[in-house]
């Protein structure tokens, strides 16, 4: 079970040093545009997700190396709706995913290229903010 709140340093040491909502991240009115996933390849070696009773300590990369062993996650992937675009944002010189890591390793399992985004500016956290 996840501990609220806590996250470890590695996460907050890439740029996620800021704790938002996903839901008002949605209500941004942002237009669309494309990305190569390549730029955003670097979350699948973070441990976004949680193993069995972990805590963040499950990388996409695993889930993608074993999607038997961790069946719940891989098909939590592949249920993905890539129809909606995921929102990232600049902060520590890369683009961070705020919404959408399971879409984007879909559409790197279906061997795609590009993705669609929503960039978020960084005049938006207070909007956005739990």
């Amino acid at each position: 079970m996840r501990r609220k709140n806590v996250k470890p340093q590695i996460i907050e040491k890439v740029g996620f040093d800021f704790n938002w909502s996903e839901k008002k991240v949605w209500k941004l009115k942002i237009p669309e545009s494309s990305m190569p996933i390549k730029s955003l390849e670097w979350h699948f070696d973070i441990p976004f997700w949680d193993k069995q009773d972990g805590c963040y300590d499950l990388t996409p990369k695993q889930v993608l190396a074993k999607p038997m062993l961790y069946s719940a996650e891989y098909r939590r992937i592949m249920h993905a709706d890539l129809r909606h675009p995921i929102d990232v944002m600049r902060n520590k010189r890369r683009w961070l995913i705020l919404d959408g890591l399971h879409r984007l390793v879909k559409a790197k399992t279906l061997g795609m290229s590009y993705v669609k985004v929503r960039k978020i500016p960084r005049s938006a956290i207070p909007k956005i903010l739990v």
